[in-house]
């Protein structure tokens, strides 16, 4: 598949089987992540790998979380908790704070970059993918940088889940209309 075709192909995938996921394939999607381009070559990003008995613990982080946040909407906490569960493999993706906003935000731009590049790849290894930053993804809350050991001087950009497809979901997912970049471009 070529880079066009894979960016063509490129689907959310929130829907897993229950296979693990390889080590050997989370490593090389964290490696790819690395050939992001960023700014002065600095490297912006950290992973945090969560999934075993971390993932169970994680999954007490967002059933409170959710629970405060939507009390009086039961059903939505139990797809959101349901989702969370067959998840195989979630990534909490950071990005260094720098000493100027315009270097964080340069950082920020990079770890973008950093994890486009490993949603690009997953598709290339068959993996499913999704990159959360609301709701169960837990980017603004305090409890997923208590939850990765509060690390000084990062900024949570995502959280993504990652597993194997579930075959019956691809097979029901629809293409995506996109807006014409003709309706999106001025040409100077």
């Amino acid at each position: 598949m070529s880079i066009i075709e894979g960016l063509y192909a490129r689907r959310a995938i929130r829907n897993f089987d229950h296979r693990e996921v390889e080590q050997e394939k989370i490593e090389r999607l964290l490696e790819v992540a690395t050939l992001a381009p960023n700014d002065r070559m600095r490297e912006p990003w950290s992973f945090y790998v969560i999934r075993g008995e971390a993932k169970e613990k994680y999954e007490q982080v967002v059933y409170e979380y959710l629970q405060e946040r939507f009390p009086t909407k039961p059903k939505l906490i139990e797809g959101s908790m349901k989702s969370i569960k067959q998840t195989p493999v979630l990534l909490i993706v950071t990005s260094d704070i720098a000493s100027t906003e315009e270097d964080t935000k340069d950082n920020e731009y990079a770890t973008c970059c950093a994890i486009h590049s490993m949603w690009l790849a997953a598709q290339e290894l068959n993996l499913g993918f999704v990159w959360r930053t609301r709701g169960v993804g837990l980017v603004h809350d305090k409890r997923s940088y208590e939850f990765i050991g509060a690390p000084e001087g990062k900024k949570i950009i995502g959280t993504i889940c990652l597993g194997y497809p579930d075959a019956d979901h691809l097979n029901d997912q629809k293409e995506k209309k996109r807006t014409s970049f003709q309706e999106k471009t001025v040409w100077l």
